[in-house]
């Protein structure tokens, strides 16, 4: 048996390996995350702008799984953008909204409102449709980063470095778009119709952070709308081909989301020819969304059609009692459920689509290509290893 300093010896270089671990946050190449979009990143942007007015996310069970309290997010927990954060080692991503001071901003903002549309509500005022919801369109939360980069590029001294290391996650932005006139009645053809303008909104947001020097923009796309049991109740049809066999979701309705993401990319493979040297990830939320659908129970999802939070029908979804209204309850486990309340994923189903842009097939080009350097520790949040990753 060898002399036991010669042991603890032997041990020494591994010891390291296990430091330099340890220390990897400082390492990591994306040192802050700018976030434009709607409820599906919004971390409190909303819930700010209303003031004291009324909203259920105020109250739980919003908030429950993860921060065991509400917090502005429209989700029993953590959202995929947290779930980004996490894996590089940041915290995170404060509502630029919440008052936070510029220290509070180094690793970040999250401009992303809930009930946000990528056009203008003078847009859909032309169209003769209502327009109700919050007008804090991309364009705006656009203007709300450039007031505020002035006061971060002083703060740490290097404008180039501060772009050019950081990641822009531009979306999911556009489904509101659809959403509030479709359910306000108008028909999917005549929505259709908006998808263009959508697009070239997106474009040129992209083309603005671009020329003030970002590097690495993640974009993704919308979700399979078809599969949320929101438009599984209001769509709700007694035709049997109106819906997947597999799935069990409305086609025509993902067939609608496959439309503007095929828009999307064909106008993010222009935007790298113009801009060879810029990293423009297309994020498919779709498909990795879809994995859950396609496969429930080898993700663990036993309720993939229905809405943890709700009322009782075929989805457990109601109008008249939404998650957080009276007459709603929340089931006893979030985790086997891919909605939470009808309309936004849960914490489970968005650690699912994060782990499969992240660490599958689901980023194009990879985003593990531009930045591998994912937390050894934060990575194994995102998914166990025996599951599948698409």
């Amino acid at each position: 048996m060898a002399p036991r300093h010669l042991l603890f010896s032997l041990h020494i270089p591994t010891l390291t390996i296990l430091i330099l671990l340890l220390f990897k946050t400082g390492n990591c190449c994306f040192t802050r995350i700018f976030c434009f979009g709607d409820s599906i990143s919004d971390t409190g942007n909303y819930l700010k702008s209303i003031g004291n007015g009324y909203h259920p996310i105020r109250n739980l069970p919003y908030g429950e799984t993860y921060f065991g309290r509400p917090t502005g997010r429209f989700c029993d927990g953590r959202l995929i953008l947290d779930f980004i954060a996490e894996a590089y080692g940041l915290p995170f991503i404060p509502a630029y909204l919440s008052g936070k001071s510029t220290e509070d901003l180094l690793h970040g903002a999250n401009f992303a409102v809930g009930g946000a549309t990528a056009l203008n509500n003078s847009f859909f005022e032309s169209k003769g449709i209502e327009a109700s919801w919050t007008d804090y369109s991309l364009g705006t939360q656009l203007e709300w980063f450039k007031k505020l980069l002035p006061s971060i590029l002083q703060e740490s001294g290097c404008s180039k470095s501060v772009m050019s290391s950081a990641l822009f996650v531009v979306g999911e932005i556009g489904g509101n778009d659809y959403n509030h006139p479709l359910f306000q009645g108008r028909t999917l053809d005549e929505v259709q119709t908006f998808v263009p303008d959508v697009i070239r909104t997106i474009s040129l947001t992209i083309h603005e952070l671009i020329g003030r020097g970002a590097k690495t923009l993640l974009v993704p796309t919308n979700f399979p709308i078809g599969c949320v049991p929101m438009y599984l109740t209001l769509f709700r049809s007694q035709k049997k081909e109106d819906y997947d066999p597999k799935t069990g979701c409305l086609k025509r309705f993902n067939e609608f989301a496959e439309y503007h993401n095929a828009m999307l990319s064909k106008e993010l493979s222009k935007l790298r020819l113009l801009y060879p040297n810029v990293n423009i990830i297309y994020a498919d939320y779709y498909e990795a969304s879809m994995n859950i659908f396609r496969n429930p129970n080898k993700l663990g999802f036993s309720h993939p059609l229905m809405a943890c939070c709700g009322a009782k029908g075929p989805y457990n979804y109601s109008s008249f009692a939404s998650c957080g209204n009276q007459g709603s309850s929340a089931c006893s486990d979030p985790s086997k459920f891919a909605s939470w309340d009808g309309l936004h994923f849960t914490e489970a189903a968005y650690k699912t689509i994060a782990h499969g842009v992240l660490r599958g097939s689901y980023s194009f080009p990879s985003i593990s290509n531009t930045c591998s350097d994912i937390m050894h520790d934060s990575a194994s949040l995102l998914l166990p290893p025996t599951q599948c990753s698409g």
